[in-house]
């Protein structure tokens, strides 16, 4: 393989601030994970307009509001979520209970709870292939005996019994819009909207389900601070939901709940102010830096004898007004004829990805991030380019 140039890359120390390493042609690229740094430079942008001052005697209490379902939500983040999605249009939160969570991860765990209730046999857990990867690790993590993991929804035979559906929209790893197969009579479904933002696609509905999940990592890029929201309309649902939590983790930390309001409210009044002098569209400009990102990738595929790409037709975006193209946080790749094992083929090229069976599928499929920093994200396209250039030269 070609050497490419040294290039730097920062790391955190331990005191929060970034150290400089060196990132060459032979380091491992680890974009096997969703992990957002991609948006690093526009908070960056934002100077002190998200800092937050906490002083040691604030947020003691384990409790928020005790009026509320959720009584651990700190009321200013509840609103913060609520203005959240009434500027992008992406859900319904009129008449919906807002239960807070250490990240969506957290948030399924207490679906799977307070979905299902004692059966002669644990209720069956289906999406449609190719599924998110870590579903049938959350579900059978914990060795339940509510509930399993059955596998594909296409292939699933409900037979009258009852079923969780899955439904991922905008779909990881394949960034396509989803909506439930399965259909039977005692199925519940949950929507996982993690990706449903307009920096990776076209907003076409304002999304009105009885459960749907979402999680600051996606929207905002704060992975860190593990903030995760349902809108939740059955207030049963809602309060069960809550019971988990709290005997899980008896809550969400505070802090953390400070920080996102803070942040979603400096994002809100970028999106509502444009055209101010001091303003700045959060989502215009993460959707114009993976739209680069997009087109670099295509562009490195164009001629590629080894990789192909899944096209997304253009949508009419309720956001921006417009007909955009879907921009998603992964690059599904699928291997041509003579490749068996996709992510093998990219271990060799050293960049880790995670490969088709996990998501369902066949090994000739594999995901790879489009999320990373831009250091690493241009290393990657480099070493796509030259195991094209490897292939067509006949090595």
């Amino acid at each position: 393989m070609v050497g490419a140039p040294l290039s730097k890359t920062s790391l955190p120390s331990a005191n929060g601030t970034r150290t400089t390493t060196t990132l060459s042609s032979d380091s491992v690229l680890a974009l096997n994970t969703g992990d957002p740094t991609v948006f690093e430079p526009f908070w960056q942008k934002m100077g002190d307009k998200c800092d937050v001052l906490i002083r040691g005697s604030d947020l003691m209490s384990y409790y928020s509001d005790k009026n509320n379902v959720c009584w651990f939500l700190e009321p200013e983040l509840g609103d913060a979520i609520k203005r959240l999605h009434g500027v992008v249009g992406n859900a319904v939160t009129d008449d919906r209970h807002i239960v807070l969570g250490t990240g969506s991860t957290q948030l399924f765990q207490a679906l799977l709870y307070a979905l299902t209730a004692p059966e002669p046999e644990p209720v069956s857990v289906v999406s449609s292939a190719p599924y998110y990867s870590l579903y049938p690790e959350m579900i059978e993590i914990l060795h339940s005996g509510l509930y399993n993991w059955a596998g594909d929804a296409y292939t699933f035979n409900e037979d009258g019994r009852p079923y969780i559906e899955v439904v991922n929209s905008p779909n990881n790893p394949d960034g396509t819009h989803r909506e439930a197969v399965v259909n039977g009579g005692k199925g519940k479904v949950i929507y996982d909207f993690a990706y449903y933002w307009p920096q990776y696609t076209a907003i076409t509905s304002t999304a009105d389900h009885d459960i749907m999940l979402f999680t600051l990592s996606k929207c905002t890029g704060h992975a860190g601070s593990r903030i995760g929201w349902a809108l939740v309309k059955d207030k049963d649902i809602a309060e069960k939901m809550t019971d988990y939590i709290a005997i899980s983790s008896i809550g969400v930390s505070k802090e953390s709940q400070v920080r996102a309001t803070k942040v979603i409210g400096v994002l809100c009044d970028g999106c509502e102010n444009v055209g101010l002098a001091e303003s700045e569209n959060f989502f215009e400009f993460s959707r114009n830096l993976m739209a680069k990102r997009w087109q670099k990738l295509r562009k490195a595929l164009k001629h590629s004898e080894c990789f192909t790409l899944f096209k997304h037709p253009r949508e009419h975006c309720l956001f921006t007004f417009e007909f955009t193209k879907t921009l998603p946080a992964y690059a599904w790749l699928k291997c041509k004829e003579g490749i068996e094992d996709c992510n093998e083929f990219l271990r060799g090229l050293k960049i880790v990805g995670r490969g088709g069976k996990a998501f369902g599928v066949d090994p000739i499929f594999a995901r790879v991030s489009m999320l990373s920093r831009e250091d690493e994200f241009n290393q990657f396209i480099e070493r796509l380019v030259v195991a094209t250039k490897g292939i067509s030269n006949g090595h």
